[in-house]
């Protein structure tokens, strides 16, 4: 069984570690945090329980001007099946293309998989499965 255990520890912090990866609007996009709290969700566009949760975290997004949201897309198959997987879900955050070095470096086992990071680059919370939007605030605060 898959736990938080094998996650990255927190307080590790990823000023040092966050990847720039390309979105699906051609733009690139750091894994770390801009000067707010941060959730980093990552996500396979084939997982049942993303397509269940991803409306949790937008909801977080849109409710909270305090918070960045960063989607990074594992495990698909090409750009166009994450371009399908937002529209369907109407998200307004920024979704990046992740690889298989981004998977291994967060020690990505499961998915969904979350992280909190602070505005100092600091992991204060972690989770992997289904979050309701309230446990995800919880996590953010």
């Amino acid at each position: 069984m898959l736990r938080e255990t094998s996650m990255l520890p927190r307080s590790t912090e990823l000023s040092e570690q966050a990847p720039v990866l390309p979105t699906l609007m051609d733009e690139t996009i750091s894994l770390k945090s801009q000067g707010k709290k941060t959730v980093l969700y990552f996500f396979a566009p084939w997982c049942t329980i993303c397509h269940a949760s991803i409306s949790n975290l937008q909801s977080i997004y849109q409710d909270n001007d305090d918070l960045d949201v960063i989607a990074v897309a594992l495990d698909y198959a090409n750009a166009q099946e994450i371009a399908e997987f937002s529209a369907q879900h109407r998200l307004d955050f920024p979704i990046a293309l992740g690889n298989e070095q981004v998977k291994a470096q967060f020690k990505v086992q499961g998915y969904p998989s979350y992280y909190v990071i602070d505005e100092q680059n600091m992991i204060t919370a972690k989770s992997m499965g289904y979050s309701s939007e309230i446990g995800l605030y919880l996590r953010a605060l």
